[in-house]
């Protein structure tokens, strides 16, 4: 039964202006700060795209005036957007911030990952380099940015995900989290991915964006692009993605909803160039972030949840 107290809480925040952007925020904020007091070693997975990008503002906020103390840390595939990394690098110096770069490009020239034919998209081998970065670097928690919204794999995993000594994450062992109680227990070898914004949407992300004024790379907005069609996407035509026979060529207006792996991140055709045209966009789409951009989750309906038991993000 609600106290007094719970029933006039919702009212005086109504009040007071509160919006569902506060909410969230505060809910971000209340778990960053739990992954603070109760791990020892804490990277923050920081790719340079606009959920990271909005994470690491979150803590900033979740912790000042205290500088962020995670370590920023990328999994580079070494086939990223120039662009994205080119920001990555800018934002962690502006903010002295310690960021450590992995590559899957080593992963592979050491042995550690085997492709099964050169164009193939390395964003599925990641997994071995971030679980090759954990053990080096003793990582007990590292921070995402995946939303519940994206896909039915994350839908079902916990804001504290378990991985075991194998990096693994077994869905059908998910340790609860009833009234947000999180436990931030592991054993050595062990760790915890957290995902402050599971509860967000893609909109909940752009609108947060807006309003606190969260700088992106560029190639979020509007801008041309030569692309070809490839069934219902758009891929861009680059060094990695060349045409292949018969595929016609286009400039198109494009931007990209999310950021990845080249071979397997198609844009969308869009003419939003500012954040009120995005969020204008986001209200009206109806198909998923990763189900109009992502190529490598097209595989099959399971291609992330087998991801993620094998360790991935």
């Amino acid at each position: 039964m609600l106290t007094e107290i719970e029933r006039a809480e919702p009212r005086a925040r109504a009040r007071a202006g509160w919006t569902h952007l506060d909410a969230l925020e505060a809910e971000s904020i209340f778990i960053l700060r739990e992954v603070a007091a109760e791990c020892r070693n804490v990277a923050l997975l920081f790719s340079g795209g606009k959920d990271s990008a909005t994470v690491l503002r979150l803590a900033e906020r979740a912790l000042f005036p205290e500088r962020v103390p995670f370590t920023l840390l990328h999994i580079d595939t070494e086939h990223n957007f120039p662009e994205v990394i080119a920001f990555r690098d800018r934002l962690a110096a502006e903010r002295g911030l310690k960021l450590v770069v992995r590559s899957v490009g080593d992963s592979i020239r050491a042995g550690r990952v085997r492709l099964r034919r050169p164009d193939e998209s390395r964003n599925p081998h990641q997994s071995v380099t971030l679980l090759d970065a954990i053990a080096e670097l003793g990582f007990d928690a590292c921070i995402g940015g995946a939303r519940r919204d994206e896909e039915k794999a994350r839908a079902k995993e916990r804001v504290f995900s378990f991985r075991d000594e194998f990096g693994q994450w077994d869905p059908k062992n998910q340790r609860p989290e009833l009234w947000s109680l999180y436990n931030g227990r592991v054993r050595s070898g062990e760790n915890i991915r957290v995902f402050p914004i599971s509860n967000w949407t893609e909109l909940d992300v752009w609108q947060y964006i807006r309003r606190e004024h969260i700088v992106l790379p560029e190639i979020y907005f509007a801008h041309a692009r030569v692309v070809v069609r490839r069934g219902a996407a758009l891929v861009p035509v680059t060094e990695l993605t060349p045409p292949r026979r018969g595929e016609r060529v286009e400039e198109l207006s494009v931007r990209f909803r999310t950021v990845g792996d080249i071979p397997c991140t198609a844009p969308v055709e869009s003419t939003a160039a500012t954040l009120d045209d995005i969020v204008r966009e986001t209200e009206q789409t109806r198909v998923t972030e990763r189900g109009a951009t992502r190529l490598d989750d097209q595989a099959n309906d399971a291609s992330m949840e087998l991801r993620k038991k094998e360790g991935y993000f």
